[in-house]
């Protein structure tokens, strides 16, 4: 009899299969045999999708990349061998659960098809579990599961199907804009007829605003009331939502819909996103964690672990507006291999479309969809108006953008495995640049970090002692004409700056010398460094009290450091050794081993420091606000402008903490120092100005000095608004694939070396049958649904 792999073509068994979650053949029989009665866990495991990408095929091996979103993300590539014989399963397979008893198992062809074995024990009793995979079509593969030896009550076979969805290495998005009013039947017509117009535009996914589903009236007697936020909201089974999905599945399209979704009664109520598949069916619910001021009077914020979706189009990462104006969830679903974002907003800032939406692509080399609602047909109330801005946003911050004034749509190609490249301005690789050994205090409660003495509105007397401010100079100056020329300019600034009763003064990085000098020769610009550090010692004006940031090249022991430094009156106050290099710095600067210090100087209150590009790493300047900081001296070298206008501007306001920024004249950038302010809410703000930090700035390639007074009591107020703290809203149970080791993450990259496009996919892709409709309503998997939670079934 011939064997399985003489009668079909092998190549066929090669591309993306997708485990279908609508299509399967006795398997609840066959789980409750093997002792899974609980209905929660087994339509748990008939849901979990689970997709293989087989990148090659014959008759002697397998290699695929298993993939497993629900457990943390994990992506796996092994390879199986066909010759009969036992193989350790791999280990990383082990530890997700994803398979159980034996540690190994053994493949081979037979007459059926292609048969793994693996010993286990069930009831008590030893058994073979035997599966055996054929194709049943071009596009739809077959996996057959038994128990050998075959006992009395086994309830026969069990099958599971997997069908081909190839991936799209380039697809196009849809963000629609517009505003949703009180009519839920009309804001239904109004999102099928958006659904509508993006698929006759080509997209193949397409993104709502938050809160498409309606306007949020949620008030009573004029206070805002969760028990009417309940009842207005929608049922994962109500007529919006199923709305939706009937057009998603008309269309063959995908859509990322913001709705506020129903908790638990009487009075729960979460603002979410819905996330619906090409064949109607729901991938995925993603709850809102951070949210806007007052909707923490009405709604409860998701506390589930972040969640990402492995799609035909690429690994999708959700969250909803607020999420965006902190760093962590983007953060995170970056770490978790997120190649695009899909983001939902209800803003009327325009902070959202000039810094926060394209700064959390740009920081974490991710694609990013935005939708935000537009307009205001309100004439009481509040009238500001949603800001629109919706944008469609490349790894490189390269964006299109909608209209800021009425209802509109944009419509983009991605190329979601340009994420993979993590290239940016500053450096060739952004995530090997990151220090998670570094990053402990992101994962620490709430109540072990200094910073909890700042949580809050800022209170009469601060718990640190020292001036009501501080006066900041900006020096903005470097090397020109020749070394003794920058010398006695620099010794100028710090005198003028003294005498203006300046109390602390930055410098640029590395300011004394020449662009490319310190590559050329860091021995030699080692050598110069310490002799202008010689300098600014005797330069600082011993009874004006001034205190002087600035950078150089240190040797200690034969290494190199690009190192910060802040002296005073008494000389060298502290030191910061740069941890995160860029990649013009690896070739001959050592990585510093921890952050800057949070020092606390008498003067100037709780200070500590930063070095260029790291200001687009966003941990840097958490940590730093997490220890309790005030002010971060930052002497820098912009590479772009968007380094200070979008992430210094970000990382004042995410962390409530002054950011004194002070430049080259000859950077990259082209754009002057900023020092951005901290600020303080003390109620009535027009709402752009509670979330877009004010700042100063001197002028770009000018030798000027620009004295800004920081108040210390600003950085002691957290709020964003009356509910918003942007430091204890936090979640740091759910921050820990912050510190994984960077060869650890989960990214496509880390995982396996081949591409899209390097073995053959080239079938009609099917995601499953569209006459079949899912069993179970079963979204992800961590918590068991409440009674009447999210429908109402």
């Amino acid at each position: 009899m011939s064997m399985y792999c003489d009668t079909v073509d092998l190549s066929l068994f090669q591309g993306r299969w997708v485990r279908s979650d609508t299509k399967a053949d006795n398997v609840e029989a066959y789980m409750k045999w093997l002792g899974m009665s609980d209905e929660f866990e087994t339509a748990q495991e008939t849901n979990e999708p689970q997709v293989q990408i087989i990148t090659s095929f014959d008759k002697e091996n397998m290699t695929l990349v298993h993939q497993l979103p629900w457990r943390s993300g994990q992506q796996i590539e092994y390879t199986c061998h066909f010759d009969g014989k036992n193989h350790p399963i791999p280990q990383e397979l082990i530890n997700s659960g994803a398979v159980s008893g034996s540690a190994e198992w053994m493949h081979k062809f037979d007459e059926d098809g292609l048969v793994c074995e693996q010993k286990l024990t069930v009831n008590g009793k030893s058994h073979t579990l035997r599966s055996c995979r054929t194709l049943e079509s071009q596009n739809e593969t077959k996996v057959t599961y038994v128990y050998l030896p075959v006992v009395d009550g086994f309830p026969g076979p069990a099958v599971r199907y997997f069908n081909r969805i190839p991936f799209k290495e380039k697809w196009t998005a849809a963000a629609a804009q517009f505003f949703s009013g009180m009519d839920v039947a009309d804001n239904l017509k109004t999102t099928v007829g958006w659904m509508r117009r993006a698929k006759e535009a080509g997209a193949d996914l397409i993104v709502t605003p938050e809160n498409s589903n309606r306007d949020r009236q949620y008030f009573v007697d004029g206070k805002p009331c969760k028990k009417k936020a309940y009842e207005m909201s929608e049922a994962l089974d109500g007529d919006y939502v199923m709305g939706c999905q009937a057009t998603a599945k008309e269309l063959g399209i995908w859509a990322c819909i913001g709705v506020d979704i129903k908790g638990q009664p009487p009075d729960t109520a979460y603002i979410a996103q819905v996330l619906i598949r090409p064949d109607g069916e729901i991938e995925g619910v993603n709850k809102k964690h951070v949210l806007w001021d007052y909707e923490y009077t009405l709604f409860e914020p998701g506390e589930e672990p972040f969640q990402v979706f492995d799609t035909e189009l690429g690994r999708l990462g959700l969250f909803l507006c607020a999420d965006g104006i902190v760093p962590e969830a983007a953060r995170m679903m970056c770490l978790m291999g997120t190649q695009v974002f899909l983001n939902s907003l209800n803003s009327r800032g325009p902070d959202e479309m000039r810094m926060h939406i394209p700064l959390r692509s740009m920081e974490n080399g991710v694609w990013h969809v935005a939708s935000n609602c537009v307009g205001n047909p309100n004439t009481v109330g509040l009238l500001w108006p949603w800001t629109g801005g919706s944008q469609i946003v490349d790894p490189m911050g390269n964006r299109i953008t909608a209209s800021e004034e009425h209802d509109d749509m944009i419509v983009g190609e991605v190329r979601p495995f340009e994420s993979e490249l993590k290239k940016s301005s500053w450096t060739d690789d952004l995530i090997a640049q990151r220090r998670p050994e570094l990053y402990g205090a992101m994962c620490k409660g709430l109540n072990d970090l200094p910073c909890a003495t700042m949580y809050g509105p800022a209170p009469e007397v601060l718990p640190y002692p020292g001036p009501e401010s501080v006066k900041v100079a900006m020096m903005q100056l470097s090397r020109v004409h020749t070394r003794e020329c920058t010398e006695w300019m620099t010794t100028r600034q710090v005198a003028y700056a003294a005498k203006r009763g300046a109390k602390l003064g930055v410098l640029p990085q590395l300011w004394c010398f020449a662009r490319g000098e310190v590559e050329k020769d860091p021995q030699a610009a080692a050598d110069y460094s310490e002799t202008v550090l010689k300098i600014m010692l005797d330069a600082a004006p011993k009874g004006n009290g001034l205190f002087v940031c600035f950078s150089l090249v240190e040797r200690d022991g034969g290494k190199l450091y690009h190192t910060a430094y802040l002296i005073g009156p008494s000389g060298l106050v502290a030191k910061y050794r740069k941890a995160h290099l860029n990649s013009t710095e690896r070739p001959w600067a050592t990585p510093g081993a921890e952050f800057s210090q949070v020092h606390y100087v008498p003067e100037l209150g709780r200070v500590a420091m930063m070095l260029g590009d790291e200001v687009w790493i966003p941990e840097v300047s958490r940590i730093l606000a997490l220890e309790g900081v005030e002010i971060i001296m930052h002497p820098t070298d912009w590479d772009r402008v968007e380094a200070a206008e979008m992430a210094a501007t970000e990382r004042a306001s995410e962390n409530k903490i002054h950011l004194v920024s002070v430049t080259r004249l000859d950077c990259p950038g082209k754009i002057g120092s900023q020092t951005t302010l901290a600020g303080e809410f003390i109620g009535d703000e027009p709402i752009p100005l509670m979330r877009f930090n004010a700042g100063v700035w001197c002028r770009y390639n000018v030798e000027e000095q620009v004295l800004v007074d920081l108040k210390r009591r600003e950085p002691h107020c957290k709020m964003m608004g009356f509910h918003l703290d942007v430091l204890k809203k936090r979640f740091p149970h759910l921050y820990g694939v912050c510190v994984q080791p960077t060869g650890d993450l989960y990214t496509w990259r880390n995982t396996t070396k081949t591409r899209p496009g390097d073995y053959k996919d080239e079938h009609l892709p099917i995601r499953s049958s569209f006459s079949t409709k899912r069993k179970h309503d079963v979204y992800f998997p961590p918590q068991r649904p409440t009674a009447n939670e999210g429908n109402t079934s």
